[in-house]
């Protein structure tokens, strides 16, 4: 950084050397670079001189003190200079300004948007001119002809130059309409120098990178990126800058996307073409497919054998039940209890091959995470022994999260027991670490143990893969990644880098409770009062109406955010209380799905018997809508 503010210094000062007054405006037509000169010359205010103000503050500030002379309507003045700013052509002229003095303008836009001016005072040119006009009966017969010599080679450069301005017009046209085409790709384009900085950029790179800026010009590419995300990068740009092409993906640390990244050397040796693309599906799908194929395995194996093997399993249990029954020698005992654990063990690795085969769906609930965590360690910690301790730190806003409670305390029980076994001969120590985003919530669990080997991070996530030497199933981390998949998030696997250890991160949608002012439509005054206290226990404010024409009366109450209604009430149909205009609206009722009344409701409609999972899901079905 203090590199990069010594070199805005020199080059600032170096600006303030030339006795020409410079400026350069960018593309949103606000002040870049400006010289001492510039302001001196139009007696402008610290404020107009400064980077980031507008062009159009300045033309303002210039036409109001008379800088262009008289003007009938200034604003319509103002918003005309803006407005060729806009689309801004190479020129040069020369004017008078009402001091008497003279001044040429030469202006040329620049690549990457936005343009540059020069101002010089030609003051005592003009003088010299003026004199020699006034002189001319005086010049000798020599003195004309050398005139009208330099005359004809003025007019001839005057059109070499306007050839040169058509040829630079058509140039900064091909240039516009190359830079519009490259904003318009869904990728980021970019160009490196040698010392990391980018020197252009199609403006996408928050597209592809959230969290970052689309004016990365001048940036180093640590600035752009945001360190974690160029120390992934860096290694192969250095590659690209030794002549070799590269294209790699990385996995974004903001927002967990996936990154497709393609470096091409420039053949000047100038530096280094950048293609960055979104591949987050694509990688999405892929892994679905795999996934996909290696369930339906485990559904085959689970529909030849789960029948006869679940029938073993019944007579065996049933035996060995009857036996720990009898009074037996006490060898005899222990055997009976031996396989009596291990035939329930093979009743519990039927049941997982069954989740893998055929995952269940969630089944969403209000959660206070802070409070199932802890009871989830409490739970833990025994079964982890004395040489191996289990610490949990939070950062969590209030208010509780839409999770599936059952889901996660099985995916994050596993990944602990993973860690512990990990850890099994040295003992150490396990962190469960929560935090929240905008975007995401974060569980991260890592421990002192090993490390995974490089067979285990390619293959952890597939059915029936361990490394336990025959005494794991290899189906805890599988049944993770699925579990994770059908909550929307994702799971992500690998080494600490500044310790020992392995890391496992699970990601999933950040979904706080909202509590909404509900108007409850309900014509039995037990259901309701049941329905009420549901709401109640789920954050939300509860406004009851008993028969359909009270809840008509209420539906502009201020502050109303949700409609649950019965679909049949008393005095008439809950539909009645559906409004385009109004709050979103949610029926429940007992009639079976293919009913013509259900099925012509022009909202969601809840399937009676529910319970307050299914209840806090369908809200957050209809208030996202």
């Amino acid at each position: 950084m203090a590199d990069s503010i010594s070199r805005s210094e020199l080059m600032q000062s170096g600006l303030n050397l030339i006795g020409q007054a410079l400026s350069i405006f960018d593309a949103d037509l606000r002040l870049a670079v400006a010289n001492h000169q510039y302001q001196t010359m139009f007696g402008l205010p610290d404020s107009l001189c400064q980077p980031g103000a507008f062009f159009e503050d300045t033309i303002r500030h210039m036409m109001l003190r008379g800088e262009y002379g008289p003007q009938d309507d200034p604003d319509e003045a103002v918003r005309i200079r803006v407005e060729q700013a806009r689309t801004f052509q190479p020129h040069y002229l020369e004017r008078q300004r009402p001091d008497g003095s003279w001044i040429s303008v030469e202006g040329a836009p620049l690549s990457q948007g936005g343009w540059i001016a020069v101002y010089t005072d030609i003051s005592d040119t003009k003088r010299q001119e003026a004199l020699l006009r006034a002189r001319s009966e005086e010049l000798s017969e020599q003195v004309f002809d050398h005139a009208e010599a330099l005359s004809a080679a003025n007019r001839e450069l005057a059109a070499t130059i306007t050839a040169l301005q058509e040829t630079k017009r058509v140039v900064t046209e091909t240039q516009a309409r190359t830079r519009q085409v490259t904003e318009m790709v869904p990728a980021d384009i970019a160009h490196m120098d040698r010392d990391y900085r980018y020197v252009f950029s199609n403006r996408q790179m928050p597209q592809i990178f959230p969290g970052t800026r689309p004016d990365i010009v001048g940036l180093t590419g640590e600035e752009a990126l945001g360190a974690p995300t160029f120390a992934a990068v860096r290694p192969y740009l250095d590659k690209a800058l030794a002549g070799r092409h590269q294209v790699f993906e990385i996995t974004h640390p903001e927002s967990g996307r996936r990154i497709r990244i393609a470096l091409t050397p420039d053949r000047g040796g100038n530096g280094i073409y950048i293609l960055s693309t979104d591949v987050t599906a694509e990688v999405e799908v892929r892994e679905a497919l795999t996934h996909a194929s290696r369930r339906e395995l485990a559904a085959k194996i689970t529909s030849g054998l789960a029948h006869d093997f679940g029938n073993l399993l019944t007579i065996i249990l049933g035996l060995q039940d009857r036996l720990s029954r009898s009074p037996l020698p006490e060898d005899a005992s222990q055997d009976v209890q031996a396989t009596l654990a291990a035939t329930r063990r093979g009743v519990q690795l039927l049941d997982r091959i069954g989740q893998i085969a055929a995952p269940r769906g969630m089944a969403r609930e209000p959660v206070c995470l802070d409070t199932l965590l802890r009871d989830l360690c409490a739970m833990a910690r025994p079964t982890l022994g004395n040489s191996v301790r289990l610490s949990l730190t939070t950062d969590l806003p209030e208010g509780r999260l839409m999770l599936d409670p059952g889901q996660l305390q099985d995916s994050l029980l596993n990944l602990i027991l993973n860690a512990r076994d990990a850890m099994a001969h040295d003992g150490g120590e396990i962190t469960l670490d929560v935090r929240a985003t905008s975007r995401w919530l974060e569980l991260e669990i890592s421990d002192t143990g090993p490390g995974f080997s490089p067979e285990a991070l390619s293959r952890a996530t597939e059915p029936f893969f361990s490394t336990k030497q025959g005494q794991g199933s290899g189906l805890g981390l599988a049944m993770v990644f699925d579990q994770t998949k059908i909550a929307g998030g994702t799971l992500h696997l690998s080494n600490r880098k500044d310790v020992k250890g392995a890391r496992a991160l699970l990601r999933l949608p950040m979904q706080p409770v909202r509590p909404q002012m509900v108007l409850l439509a309900e014509d039995d005054d037990n259901l309701r009062a049941m329905l009420r206290r549901m709401l109640i226990s789920m954050g939300h404010s509860v406004i009851e109406a008993g028969s359909l024409a009270e809840a008509q009366s209420l539906t502009d109450l201020p502050g109303l955010t949700v409609i649950l209604s019965d679909l049949q009430l008393g005095d008439g149909l809950g539909l009645d209380l559906v409004s385009p205009s109004g709050p979103p609206t949610l029926l429940m009722t007992g009639l079976p799905p293919g009913d013509p009344l259900r099925e012509n409701a022009p909202c969601p409609v809840l399937t009676k018997p529910f319970d307050s999972a299914m209840l806090a899901e369908a809200f957050v079905q209809v208030t996202d809508d």
